[in-house]
This record gives structure tokens, C-alpha cells and sequence, in this order.
């Protein structure tokens, strides 16, 4: 998990992002102003996570920009947490934010096996 942390860290400091973790699964919050789930990909397969997102700008007519600084674009591409299950992965995007849930693989932990007894009539 270190390494998709890492990679998070070197985004443009423009990108606004939280990672938290649970037993369970990671939860990756990002913030897209602007972007609908129309105008969003959004791939996780070999490892990696990648986030394509746009957003329209309809200036008014009446207006010219003078200077042009909010980003129409987000193209990024995070490693996967070695252990989160890429075909079991989640997303929902409400009033510019993302949130991608990436659940664990399962801990492999204690199984209990239920033993019957043939000779019991």
C-alpha cells in the first residue's frame, strides 16, 4: 500500500485527496470538480488504477478569459495496493468527488470445519 501512498503524494498539489483503510477494503476519495460519471473513466486491471476525468467549462458568451488556471482534465495512473481484489471494486462520483473502494483480499485467517460423525445414528 506504500507505494500507491507514494504515488498519491506525488500528485499536482491542484489534486485534493484523502486514502483511508478498514479491515476490509481501502477507500480512495478524490476531488473532481466539475465531473459527472459521464465524463469519467475509471480502469483498475493489472495493478494499476487509472482515473480519466474532463469537465466542460460554458463561459458566458458576454465574458472572454483573460486567464485560464481551472484544469479540464485529470489523467492519472496509481498502483494497486497489493492486496486489494481489482474485480470486486467499487466507485460513485456526487457533487465532484470519487470515491473508489477497493476491497482486501481475505486475511486467510482460522477456518472452522464442521466434523461429522458417521457413527452417530
Amino acid at each position: 500500500m506504500s507505494a500507491l501512498r507514494d504515488a498519491l503524494g506525488n500528485l499536482s498539489e491542484d489534486v485534493f485527496f484523502d486514502l483511508l483503510e478498514s479491515e476490509d477494503a481501502y477507500l480512495l476519495v478524490l476531488d473532481v470538480p466539475g465531473v459527472t460519471a459521464d465524463s469519467l473513466t475509471l480502469t483498475v486491471e493489472d495493478g494499476r488504477i487509472s482515473i480519466e476525468a474532463h469537465r466542460e467549462k460554458d463561459p458566458n458568451e458576454d465574458y472572454r478569459y483573460l486567464e485560464e488556471n481551472r484544469s479540464l482534465f485529470l489523467d492519472v495512473e496509481l498502483p494497486l495496493p497489493a492486496d486489494a481484489v481489482e474485480t470486486e471494486s467499487e466507485a460513485t462520483v456526487e457533487r465532484g468527488v470519487l470515491e473508489l473502494t477497493l476491497p482486501k483480499l481475505s486475511s486467510g485467517g482460522e477456518t472452522t470445519i464442521d466434523v461429522v460423525d458417521e457413527d452417530a445414528g
